[in-house]
């Protein structure tokens, strides 16, 4: 047994790890506004999700496979 992250389940995260991560960031930079920063553009949190994704999607991944070889040996 492979303790492995599979390349299909992060590429299956992906899209959603993205969406989250462009939310968030815009989300972020409407509080940073507070303080005088400027408010990114839609276009540009998806850029930057877009970057960010991919490491998340890493991460639950992992997370997910981590559950999954619990599951198996229980």
């Amino acid at each position: 047994m492979t303790r492995r992250v599979s390349w299909k389940l992060v590429a299956g995260l992906y899209p959603f790890a993205t969406g989250a991560a462009a939310i968030n960031v815009f989300f972020a930079s409407l509080i940073g506004s507070w303080l005088g920063w400027d408010v990114l553009t839609p276009q540009m949190s998806v850029v930057i999700g877009g970057v960010l994704g991919l490491p998340a999607a890493w991460m639950f991944a992992r997370h997910i496979r981590r559950l999954i070889i619990q599951a198996e040996n229980t």
